[in-house]
């Protein structure tokens, strides 16, 4: 038997199952419980992957589930994580080409006739009892210091927003790979049968119209696209056509869910496409969210102090601090990954104004969003990741001045910073040169992130794999390494 055909094995295994209870005379009711999954799991029986692999977790654990606080845009790490108070007595200098030859400035900065230092216009502090030192801009995360890892040598080969986005979280520049997200389901399941394993959402900050961002970097790519992030939107219904319309009440449409099923079954028999018991699972999974979402976007449950914390925005959909709330709701129904994009951190031009928004947009719910973690016991098994796809320049695109200064796309060096989930907090790792332009010490690929991610999900990123035309594919590629020193 071929590796594809031992890939697909179970979901036939699986349709088959279920395929002899209809017989049986069970029906559609036995398959919402077979794909729901906890009776499966606790027989030991792997429904259709949407259990997760048999074989997983690889050893134990140290995250049960991961959110990811995804800054898309490049956030400064000069002004916002990074600091380098020195680069003050150099204010207005020229960079030199030692440290930033002209080979490696963008097509958008190269025609510039200087690039003059430009220092942060903003403060560090030091923060908590380990004294970490970040920006005057994140206050109230900065008041979570000790629970941080702030990792300052991240770097990438990517430098163009959306090859820099789909590698980091595909593991390749060349769109068509799965997304983080859709490895962790692959290969762990959900803990819930009445939510998706794997949720994105998006916010649009106040500093500047962001990128776009594209459906497959939350996509399955070649793996079964039950897998795939199932997209909350930012206005309207979260879910298309979650409500059923008028005159269509809940007999109605278990009955039309129930007759597809067994005509995507007899089209199963015909053909043995496996995507068909993902088509199943997810109409099923439609109809159980008809039910799970509306009361998962009543607020009223949440205290007014809860709501206070994560910011007057809270209650406004689409923005970052009710993607917040909903990020830690989502986590305690058992949602393995959650997934927020916050766009509009491109700041070429004005950067301080911009910024300033960026930090105000998020500061607070990100900060909020860990301390209730931490209050409901979930900190501890919940990986946080907090980061863009690459850094900005030490250089000011666009004139200098004392007030006002722009910065370029810079992959050189950036920085992102993890908590909870079995993350050393308090602790910085990496160290960038003293122009923020080179790592010089510690340095993290992609590749070395992802793969620590997945070893805190209890995966060895070697041995998650899936067999695509003639090759196998894995998140790290052929790369990566877990970076053990920031592990607690």
């Amino acid at each position: 038997m071929t590796k594809t055909s031992t890939a697909i094995e179970p979901l036939r295994t699986a349709l088959a199952r279920r395929h002899f209870f209809s017989r049986a005379g069970v029906g559609l009711a036995a398959l919402s419980s077979l794909l729901g999954g906890n009776a499966a799991a606790a027989r030991g029986e792997q429904s259709g992957g949407v259990e997760g692999l048999a074989d997983l977790p690889h050893f134990a654990p140290r995250a049960r589930r991961v959110i990811y606080l995804f800054q898309s845009g490049g956030p400064s790490q000069l002004d916002l994580l990074d600091p380098k108070p020195e680069l003050r007595k150099r204010f207005g200098e020229e960079v030199p080409k030692s440290i930033y030859p002209d080979e490696r400035k963008t097509t958008m900065s190269s025609a510039q006739g200087a690039f003059a230092t430009a220092p942060s216009l903003f403060e560090f502090r030091r923060c908590g009892e380990s004294g970490l030192e970040m920006s005057e801009l994140f206050d109230k995360t900065g008041e979570l210091a000790d629970r941080l890892c702030i990792i300052n040598s991240m770097h990438t080969t990517a430098i163009n927003h959306d090859p820099a986005i789909t590698m980091l979280l595909t593991g390749s520049q060349i769109p068509g790979r799965p997304s983080a997200g859709a490895w962790t389901s692959y290969a762990l399941g959900a803990d819930t049968s009445e939510l998706p394993a794997f949720v994105a959402m998006s916010s649009r900050g106040s500093g500047k119209a962001g990128q776009p961002l594209y459906d497959r970097l939350w996509g399955s790519g070649f793996l079964p696209s039950v897998y795939q992030g199932v997209k909350f939107r930012n206005q309207g219904a979260p879910v298309l056509d979650i409500y059923d319309p008028a005159g269509v009440d809940p007999a109605t449409r278990r009955t039309m869910l129930d007759y597809l099923a067994r005509l995507n079954e007899l089209k199963f028999q015909d053909s043995g496409d496996a995507e068909i018991s993902t088509r199943i699972a997810q109409y099923e999974l439609a109809g159980r969210m008809q039910t799970s979402v509306p009361e998962l976007l009543d607020f009223k449950q949440e205290t007014a102090a809860t709501l206070d914390a994560y910011g007057k925005d809270v209650n406004r959909q689409g923005s970052y601090a009710y993607n917040c709330l909903m990020a830690r709701r989502l986590a305690e129904r058992g949602v393995r990954f959650i997934q927020l994009f916050h766009q509009g951190w491109d700041q070429h031009g004005a950067l301080p104004k911009q910024i300033r928004q960026q930090a105000r947009d998020t500061d607070q719910p990100t900060a909020a969003l860990l301390r209730d973690l931490q209050q409901r016991g979930m900190l501890d098994d919940t990986l946080i990741v907090w980061g863009g796809e690459f850094g900005r320049t030490v250089y000011s695109q666009g004139a200098l001045t004392a007030k006002n200064y722009g910065r370029d796309h810079h992959g050189g060096c950036f920085s992102v910073w993890l908590a909870g989930g079995g993350v050393r907090g308090g602790i910085r790792y990496g160290r960038t040169d003293d122009y923020s332009v080179n790592v010089v010490e510690n340095g993290l690929e992609v590749h070395d992130l992802n793969a620590t991610i997945l070893h805190l999900l209890g995966i060895d990123h070697e041995r998650l794999i899936f067999p695509f035309q003639g090759r196998d594919f894995r998140l790290t590629d052929v790369h990566g390494r877990v970076v053990r020193d920031i592990l607690a």
